[in-house]
């Protein structure tokens, strides 16, 4: 076998049309022996002909008509439980280029890796953050201008998503979205709608007003600018203030409102010159809508008078900071959550009115949500900060309509006809009271999520805390309506800061998530060749580092210069190569089959893991490293690598 990416490179050249001809007949369900980086250079023309010869004439073009859609694999499932036994993959597409190029790098992975996550689609605000959306537009960066070449009528980046969307279903794939219960401090749906967001009046660095109704104020401070420097669209302004404002007056659509106070979506320079004049307008005045928190307390925020930034725009950004923070507070000052409830006493003591929903800001995001997953198609949704549990008294015995708006989001798609729409919750099973006021996984089943990401991996394979971690996770997913992630790598952990996790057991990992079926799995773009970094890399071989664009160079490490570059690791590419070859040999005997395990991790080791289970009548499957062993296993060797067994064991 290839030792080298080169010596890979120089493989596939030699051998290409058997590695495309077992892909193209159906042998096998992915390309073998595909580098990433190869798969992504491919030319439209190539990879049309390609899932031509796999899809068949009818299935290609109906996936390739954007006015059509190719059903979910998941259509007709009753629910979402379906994401319990997922393996997932999260591809930042700013990593690749374009939403096209998902298809690309899919033709590496097998069936096995039956979801696919993507990162946030939307248009991107302050830093270009992929979770800093500033509009509902779909992010423009992600168009593949070959792609409209070759097929003109795919001319715009929305067409360009539907069609990805419908391709990985014909795939067997299901797709999902990120749902972001916040947007940039100043996208333009905070200027659209005031009343949906919190707002606070500062002068200077004080703050002189965090009460209920600043955005009252807000309101008609952007209603006189845009009586004085008209509408964009040259429309006559034949309306109310409270007309413009409000979602609940049906007068005016919400694309109407976009269109008037900053044009047509596609005027990406014009929407944004305006919104820049608009909060240069509005921060002269001292509104700002309030950053947003994380972990306990939550409320309670300061200005820290020499804290701050001056933008490239002459704009004056200071730092937040809680009267009384925690371990984990943490305040995001490029964001703004949405103001789901009202205060209590007008916000004299920042505490909220959990009995007093912010109704229409519910109403305008389940409504947004679903308009997105109708038009694309999108299978499950990633609950972005789905650990926000703001209840000081921790997870009510009986969470109502209005405890969480990723649990209400999803009931509402679900209850207008996307039954199978699941939710993969972002939350890390923290201690109680550390990230989330309460129980985190009493948290997770009053969200009704169906999965979560966990903690995983951020943790040494082999160390106490993975152990004692994996423990718990198979016991909710034993004892609980939510199943915790067998998480390899994500794009927030693919991050100099976290090299140290992904220096030893990275082939357990890859083989444990890929082949346990008590718990779905998931693995970001990029981790099967992934440089091990005994010393830190290159900016650029980071891909946490492209979920937002930093072009400071004061900012020495974050600072990215050119595209993504893949890791060159052969080695590691070989073992999972290897891996999904042996996997697409016996998946069939493995899907929808019980297990049991034979040797559960040992809580109480601390320097290594071992751990058997048995899959049916048919396999035992076995991994160990460090200093644990397995016991015995009966039955006949079939596949070995780095540590990790599979037995074929004689049926009874």
């Amino acid at each position: 076998m290839p030792t080298s990416i080169a010596e890979f490179n120089a493989d596939w050249q030699r051998n290409y049309p058997t590695y495309l001809g077992q892909y193209q007949s159906g042998k096998m369900s992915y390309v073998p022996h595909l580098l990433p980086q190869t798969a992504v250079q491919f030319s439209v023309y190539q990879t049309l002909d390609i899932l031509q010869k796999r899809l068949g004439t009818d299935q290609m073009r109906q996936a390739l008509d954007p006015q059509q859609s190719v059903p979910s694999p998941m259509l007709g499932q009753k629910n979402g439980q379906w994401l319990r036994k997922s393996n997932m993959v999260g591809i930042n597409v700013r990593t690749i280029g374009s939403f096209w190029n998902v298809i690309n790098y899919t033709l590496t992975l097998p069936a096995c890796h039956d979801s696919i996550h993507l990162l946030p689609i939307w248009e991107p605000g302050v830093v270009g953050s992929l979770y800093g959306m500033v509009s509902w537009q779909i992010n423009p960066e992600f168009y593949s201008v070959d792609l409209a070449r070759f097929i003109p009528t795919l001319d715009t980046v929305d067409k360009q998503l539907k069609v990805v969307v419908n391709l990985l279903h014909a795939l067997g794939r299901t797709v999902g979205m990120d749902v972001i219960p916040h947007t940039d401090r100043f996208s333009e749906m905070a200027l659209v709608h005031p009343a949906l967001f919190e707002w606070v009046h500062r002068e200077g660095f004080r703050l002189v007003d965090h009460s209920e109704n600043v955005y009252s104020h807000v309101e008609e401070v952007i209603w006189q600018y845009l009586n004085q420097h008209g509408t964009v669209d040259g429309s006559p302004i034949t309306y109310s203030k409270s007309v413009f404002f409000s979602t609940q007056i049906p007068i005016l659509t919400d694309e109407q409102r976009h269109l008037i106070l900053f044009g047509l979506p596609g005027d990406y320079g014009g929407r944004l010159r305006r919104r820049i004049d608009l909060i240069r307008h509005l921060t002269a005045q001292g509104f700002e809508t309030l950053p947003m928190t994380m972990a306990p307390p939550y409320r309670g925020l300061h200005i820290v008078p020499d804290d701050f930034v001056t933008d490239e725009f002459g704009q004056t950004w200071y730092q937040y900071a809680f009267n009384q923070p925690q371990q984990f507070s943490r305040v995001f000052g490029p964001l703004a959550r949405y103001k789901f409830y009202h205060s209590l006493n007008d916000n004299r003591d920042w505490q909220l009115d959990f009995d007093r929903p912010n109704q229409p800001a519910w109403d305008y995001i389940c409504q947004k949500v679903r308009a997105c997953q109708q038009r694309f198609g999108f299978d499950f949704m990633r609950g972005d900060m789905a650990h926000v549990q703001l209840r000081p008294d921790g997870v009510p015995a009986s969470p109502d309509a209005h405890y969480d708006p990723l649990r209400t989001i999803k009931h509402y798609v679900q209850g207008l006809g996307t039954s199978h729409f699941a939710f993969f919750a972002e939350t890390f099973l923290a201690p109680d009271d550390t990230m989330a006021y309460g129980n985190e996984a009493a948290h997770l089943e009053a969200i009704d999520a169906d999965s979560t990401l966990g903690d995983l991996q951020s943790m040494v394979v082999g160390s106490a805390v993975f152990n004692e971690q994996l423990t718990r996770y198979i016991d909710f997913a034993e004892t609980r309506q939510f199943a915790p992630n067998f998480t390899v790598m994500t794009a927030d952990k693919d991050d100099p800061r976290f090299d140290l996790f992904y220096r030893t057991g990275n082939v357990f990992r890859y083989f444990v998530g890929l082949f346990l079926p008590q718990l779905p799995s998931y693995v970001g773009l990029g981790f099967e060749q992934r440089n091990l970094h005994e010393e830190r890399g290159a900016n650029e071989e980071y891909t946490k580092l492209y979920v937002f664009r930093i072009n400071d160079e004061v900012e020495t490490d974050k600072v990215t210069h050119g595209p993504f570059v893949w890791g060159q690791n052969a080695t590691q590419f070989n073992a999972i190569q290897r891996i999904r070859a042996f996997a697409e040999s016996i998946w069939p005997d493995l899907t929808a089959q019980p297990m049991q395990w034979l040797q559960k991790p040992d809580p109480a080791q601390a320097n290594g893991t071992a751990l058997a289970w048995q899959v049916a009548d048919h396999y035992v499957f076995t991994a160990s490293i460090g200093e644990s062993t397995v016991a015995e296993v009966p039955g006949m060797l079939v596949f070995e690598e780095s540590g990790c067994r599979v037995y074929r064991v004689a049926k009874s």
